[in-house]
C-alpha cells in the first residue's frame, strides 16, 4: 500500500481519530502506521496531529 492517501481518505481518518478516547487513539494511529512502509510514523502523525511516542506507544500496548 503506498501513501500518502488521497485527501479525501486523510479527512476521514482525522475526523474518526478526533472522535476516539485516547486510548483508543494511540491503537488508532498504530494500526494505520503498521498497515504503511518506512517513515509511516510520520506521516501517520502529521496526519492525526499526534505526536509519533503516542503511535510506538500504541504500537507497545496493542493485544497480538
Amino acid at each position: 500500500m503506498s501513501f500518502p492517501y488521497k485527501k479525501n481518505i486523510e479527512k476521514s481518518m482525522k475526523k474518526f481519530y478526533d472522535s476516539l478516547c485516547e486510548k483508543n487513539k494511540r491503537r488508532y494511529a498504530a494500526i494505520e502506521s503498521e498497515k504503511l512502509s518506512h517513515g509511516s510514523v510520520n506521516y501517520i502523525s502529521a496526519l492525526l496531529e499526534c505526536d509519533p511516542k503516542t503511535i510506538r506507544q500504541g504500537k507497545k500496548n496493542s493485544p497480538n
